[in-house]
């Protein structure tokens, strides 16, 4: 009986990694920017929080309770020295016994700790390369519109035979725009690989989102065989006990 009780106690549990990058805060002149989020250490006094913990409880429809001794926060790699120096991976693990819901708190937590690392300073580098790159765009939509006028002036000016310092004109005119043109599309390309360098280097991210994977100590067919061993040897220490009060009877 002992053995079939344990045999039926073995509920799966599940455990949900993501992995995180930290950013790296650099200067316009490519230094690098001291900041506690770039320190391992921060992301497990952020998760350890009663507060971050209660939110992405209640995200992933749980109790803070069961958050409590369940979430773990490790390194993965190692940093370099000198120039070579590199963040390392994050992994931050969620353990529960029901899977979507372990999975929805790690990913909760590992936003939070995206959200509260990435300096500020960072975040208004991104917002100020987005906008510059909006109205970069914008005036290469405009220019396109003009050089097909331009194109257009040229095309009737051939077949109407136009006198040829108007045609002259629009010619200098197609040239400034195309120069224009030229200038703000290598604009273009400087502002999106600094954005991109901002969002992917100097900014935290989530590299990996979490994942439900079973991570139970014992499987039912184990638990099964535990319980039987469990009650044979239960069953063989109360014949020897028995036995010699069977004999004396």
């Amino acid at each position: 009986i002992v053995g079939g009780i344990y045999s039926l106690r073995g509920a799966t549990n599940y455990k949900a990694t993501a992995l995180i990058s930290l950013g790296q805060p650099t200067s316009p002149g490519g230094a690098l920017v001291p900041s506690y989020g770039t320190n391992p250490r921060a992301v497990s006094q952020i998760v350890s929080g009663a507060s971050v913990q209660e939110q992405a409880a209640n995200a992933a429809d749980m109790r803070p309770s069961a958050l409590r001794g369940h979430v773990s926060v490790g390194t993965v790699g190692s940093a370099g020295a000198g120039s070579t120096r590199t963040q390392p991976l994050i992994s931050l693990t969620v353990t529960g016994s029901h899977p979507k819901n372990t999975a929805a708190a790690a990913n909760n937590l590992a936003a939070t700790v995206v959200e509260r690392t990435t300096a500020s300073y960072v975040t208004t580098k991104i917002q100020t390369f987005e906008r510059t790159l909006q109205n970069v765009d914008s005036q290469l939509n405009s220019i396109t519109e003009q050089l097909t006028v331009y194109n257009r002036a040229l095309a009737a000016a051939k077949t109407k035979n136009l006198d040829p310092f108007q045609t002259l004109v629009i010619v200098g005119q197609q040239n400034n725009a195309e120069t224009r043109q030229g200038n703000l599309i290598a604009q273009q390309e400087t502002l999106q690989q600094q954005l991109v360098f901002a969002k992917q280097v100097e900014a935290a991210r989530v590299v990996v989102k979490a994942a439900a994977v079973e991570a139970s100590a014992h499987s039912k067919s184990s638990s099964l065989l535990i319980g039987a061993l469990i009650g044979l040897i239960l069953g063989a220490i109360v014949a020897i006990v028995a036995e010699p009060r069977f004999k004396r009877a």
